[in-house]
Order: C-alpha cells, then sequence, then structure tokens
C-alpha cells in the first residue's frame, strides 16, 4: 500500500494550534459522513491530495477497509498557476494502484478554498480513466471559492471566509494525529 509523506510539526509563533479547530474532532465528523454517505455506494476507491488530504484519506481507507483501493494524487503539473508559481519543492509521485474507469471516487482534501486544487486533482483523475463517479470530502470548507465545486462531505464550514493572507494547516505528529493551524503568512 503506498504511503502519504510524513509531516514536519514545526510550529512558529506565527503557526500555532488553534483552540477552535479540534482537528480530531473534525476527523470523526468527517469520517461519520463519508461512511454513511458510501454505505451504498459501489466500486469505492479513495484518492487523497497530498499531503492534508492523503493523511486523511489514509485513515478514512483503513477505517473503511480499503487500503487496496487507495490512492495519492499529487496535482501540481495541472495546476492552472504552474507557470506563475513554479514546481514546488516537494513534489510527490501520484500513486493510483487500481482501475479508476468506472470506480466510484472520494477525493479527500484537507482544506477546500479556492476550488483550484479540487479541478487539479480532476483533470488527473480522468488521465487514469473515467470514474463512474467523483464524490469530494475536505476537513474544512474554508470559503473564497473561485470555481463551481462544492464538497460532498464536510466536517466544518467557517461561517466567516478567511483574509487570503491566512491559510488553514493541517499537521499531522509522529503518532498520526492531526492539528489545524491558522498560518499568517
Amino acid at each position: 500500500m503506498p504511503k502519504p509523506p510524513q509531516s514536519s510539526c514545526n510550529n512558529t509563533s506565527m503557526n500555532m494550534p488553534n483552540p477552535e479547530f479540534d482537528a480530531e474532532a473534525l476527523y470523526r465528523t468527517l469520517s461519520g459522513s463519508v461512511k454513511a454517505g458510501l454505505e451504498q455506494a459501489e466500486n469505492v476507491a479513495i484518492v487523497g491530495i497530498y499531503s492534508g488530504g492523503a493523511w486523511l484519506a489514509e485513515r478514512l481507507a483503513a477505517e473503511m477497509k480499503l487500503e487496496a483501493r487507495l490512492g495519492f494524487i499529487d496535482v501540481s503539473f495541472y495546476r492552472d498557476d504552474y507557470a506563475e508559481k513554479g514546481l514546488h519543492a516537494e513534489v510527490k509521485p501520484t500513486q493510483i494502484p487500481f482501475e479508476v474507469e468506472g470506480a466510484t471516487i472520494l477525493l479527500v482534501d484537507d482544506v477546500l478554498y479556492t476550488g483550484r486544487t479540487t479541478r487539479a486533482a480532476i483533470n488527473e483523475l480522468f488521465d487514469y480513466g473515467r470514474p463512474a463517479k467523483i464524490m469530494l470530502a475536505a476537513l474544512v470548507d474554508r470559503g473564497g471559492r473561485e470555481l463551481p465545486i462544492a464538497a460532498d462531505f464536510v466536517a466544518h464550514s467557517l461561517d466567516i471566509a478567511l483574509p487570503a493572507a491566512q491559510h488553514l494547516v493541517l499537521g499531522r505528529a509522529d503518532d498520526g494525529r492531526l492539528s489545524l493551524t491558522v498560518d499568517h503568512a
């Protein structure tokens, strides 16, 4: 089974855990809604978007006994701002070890923001085949959409969109526990 990257949880004074966001509680909420929502689905596979979405996908796949149908995707080459921003320093290989054609794909990301990462992931998935259905799960919807994309499963939606200079960052400790911080870039 492919493994997502390990986290480096280096919290600085500008990137401290936010007590409003209990990432473990949010994960439990997301997990419950995903399991209920996919209960009747057939040919389910889970694909996590690196890195936070990959961590969530790995846990969901273990809970749902879908480890053999777990994949990871890096959208770096599919982003519409690739020419503008260049290649991210930590590009990971996409790993999809199952047949995408005809599958019900649960695409997992940590934070849904503009929708551009989701669009890029969908574009990349279609390079592997034509899924029967793609559903989106996100730990947090922070608002600020630039594309008409909505999550099928979301643990928490922010009531007020964060300013563009602030980012929600999912971290994973060595023991697998999740933390969610607000980074004031």
